[in-house]
């Protein structure tokens, strides 16, 4: 999904690195495939160490120093001016994609008698602090609900593509961006705590939260094209067939079912958290079929994966 080259992109949404808080509290939705290395390590039984990943190894809860990190510069992401650059880098496709997708919600929340409260997102290299944790690549993107911010090394799209079988598109990176922004509506909604009162299971809270997130998603890519950036320009250009494949190989890439077979050689969904590929891509094509807010209730249905 390309932008508008001559869209301008806003940086303020955005901060580089992050000073970030100490550990506690837990992070929530970890983008496409939820905190991806942690349920690996602690419900897979495997070593994090051992896998592959862009950063050291880190846990929630952890501290170490921030690895090749920046620092907090918010200058840093100052190449990021237009929707040319976000169609180059992948750090500023982050940008743009916090734009449209801060901008969507913007003015689609009023509709609910609801305003949307802007929520940064920390674009780091190799690791650094939350007040979820640490964040690295062996957590994966997630939203800090402490600080109500996203958190996101841009070369998890690498290893999103080269390790999980995404196609590395750019609706397939942007909609890793549009989930976690998902996270954030709900937890502005309050909803977010149903994901920790029923945490495991196939139907369980934890996967209808994440569920709902790839819905959002979906919703949101339906109207990003008609969402403007400054001067009524609209951020991204119409999706494509293409466009759609990208988004849904990576919400496959992912569920919990083919993480578990390639870690384990087995399906348990007894111990799911985040939902089958199937049911990701189902409820993305649910939110982008309907266009509709209300059709995301996850929780309005006996079986969601």
């Amino acid at each position: 999904m390309s932008f508008n080259d001559d869209v301008q992109l806003d940086t303020s949404q955005v901060e580089s690195g992050g000073s970030g808080g100490g550990p506690g509290g837990i992070a929530v939705g970890g983008g496409i495939g939820g905190i991806i290395m942690l349920i690996i390590a602690l419900i897979f039984g495997i070593d994090p160490s051992s896998l592959p990943t862009g950063g050291g190894s880190t846990s929630p809860g952890s501290t170490q120093e921030q690895v090749d990190g920046t620092t907090g510069d918010a200058g840093a992401l100052d190449r990021c001016k237009t929707g040319a650059d976000a169609n180059a880098d992948a750090e500023c496709r982050i940008v743009g994609t916090v734009n449209s997708v801060q901008a969507y919600w913007a003015q689609e929340l009023p509709r609910y008698q609801k305003e949307w409260q802007p929520t940064k997102t920390v674009i780091y290299q190799g690791s650094t602090q939350s007040q979820c944790g640490t964040a690295s690549n062996q957590v994966g993107p997630f939203y800090c609900p402490l600080d109500q911010r996203i958190y996101l090394d841009a070369s998890f799209f690498d290893i999103l593509q080269q390790q999980f079988g995404s196609d590395g598109g750019a609706l397939a990176q942007e909609y890793v961006v549009a989930h976690e922004y998902g996270h954030a509506l709900q937890d502005q909604l309050g909803l977010l705590g149903r994901a920790q009162q029923d945490p495991q299971g196939p139907n369980s809270g934890g996967v209808r939260i994440e569920l709902m997130a790839d819905c959002l998603a979906g919703v949101w890519a339906k109207n990003a094209a008609t969402t403007n950036g400054p001067g009524g320009k609209p951020f991204l250009k119409p999706l494509t067939e293409d466009d759609i494949r990208s988004a849904l190989s990576a919400a496959a890439a992912v569920g919990d079912d083919r993480i578990q077979s390639k870690t384990q050689g087995q399906v348990n969904p007894e111990s799911w958290t985040h939902g089958s590929a199937d049911a990701r891509q189902r409820w993305f094509l649910q939110g982008y079929k309907t266009s509709d807010l209300n059709q995301c209730n996850t929780f309005g249905v006996d079986q969601v994966s």
